[in-house]
């Protein structure tokens, strides 16, 4: 017997649990009570397991390592920034200028979006707008990015061995210039041996129509370009600046005829130049080689053999460029 009862379970006593005759406090009494659970804090080694079915599982250690990057944006935020970037990529594959049903069309965006997009780029000076067309093109900001780019770089890594020697043998100034919106931007510049050394232009800007090398740049435009830089001014720097249209049209004829562009006294007196394209391996004209310095060494009986030698080391660039060097 004494077995038996020590075996036994205790009785579990009945609790009566009383229920108000109020309503409101019926429920009050019904409801179930929240029950705080607190995970357990991770140890230095290993996180243990929780110990019960209601406890959260632990947080992981390190945060997912690329997917998270774009979940911390807000979604709609990361489409603009691609429809953004996907306008300038389209921009930069027209010749001069797009429209904005252009642009919208090739993306295919609503035309408002495409609007509101390239009023956001234009303010942050990555387009400009033609006030005359309303077409868009890449921004002076663009050009000033890519200059610091790799291909840049190749382009002036690549030059600089034919603009040594150039400098050498003329014993004068040799300067490579690009298209930087409506200027002529000059990205590398090598001294010739003279005692009388001239100022360095490296990273500087030029109006096109008064330098060689913008002469040259000019001359590849389409005529309705040249037409919108003229309307804008064509600023006098000396007395011997071209200012007006026809005589502008007439020089860039002479350019593309003879093949290199002079400069005597146009942008600043006394300092004169000459100036040859330089092609890629596509045949386009991507830059400019200008030999330059003081009026009474660039003289005009040397133009001739300054453009002949100009022209051999710019050959000789889009040679290594991937070019035919023609």
């Amino acid at each position: 017997m004494a077995a038996d009862l020590r075996s036994a379970p205790p009785a579990r006593p009945r609790v009566e649990i009383p229920i108000a005759s109020d309503p409101v406090a019926a429920r009050r009494l019904r409801a179930p009570v929240p029950i705080a659970v607190h995970a357990p804090a991770p140890t230095p080694t290993t996180a243990r397991a929780p110990t019960s079915r209601n406890a959260p599982a632990p947080a992981p250690a390190a945060a997912p390592a690329v997917r998270s990057y774009g979940e911390l944006v807000d979604g709609s935020s990361v489409r603009s920034v691609d429809r953004a970037a996907a306008l300038l990529l389209a921009l930069g594959d027209f010749p001069v200028a797009a429209g904005v049903t252009e642009l919208a069309r090739t993306l295919g965006l609503h035309k408002s979006t495409a609007s509101r997009l390239l009023a956001t780029l234009q303010r942050s000076g990555l387009v400009e707008q033609d006030e005359e067309s309303g077409k868009y093109r890449l921004g002076l900001v663009v050009i000033r990015l890519a200059e610091r780019a790799e291909k840049t770089l190749d382009l002036r890594t690549l030059a600089r061995p034919d603009m040594e020697r150039l400098a050498r043998t003329t014993r004068e100034t040799v300067s490579l210039g690009v298209l930087a919106g409506d200027l002529c931007l000059t990205v590398a510049q090598v001294d010739g041996p003279n005692m009388v050394a001239c100022a360095d232009w490296t990273g500087r800007t030029t109006p096109l129509h008064c330098v060689a090398s913008g002469k040259v740049l000019l001359a590849t435009l389409a005529e309705r370009e040249i037409l919108r830089l003229a309307r804008k001014g064509l600023a006098p720097c000396t007395d011997r600046t071209i200012t007006a249209l026809e005589p502008l049209f007439e020089e860039l004829a002479r350019v593309r005829r003879r093949g290199f562009a002079t400069a005597f006294s146009e942008w600043e007196p006394g300092q004169n130049a000459v100036a040859v394209p330089v092609g890629d391996a596509r045949g386009r004209v991507i830059a400019s080689l200008d030999i330059w310095g003081p009026a009474y060494r660039i003289t005009p009986a040397r133009v001739a053999d300054l453009a002949a030698e100009a022209c051999a080391a710019a050959g000789a660039i889009s040679i290594r460029l991937g070019g035919t060097g023609v």
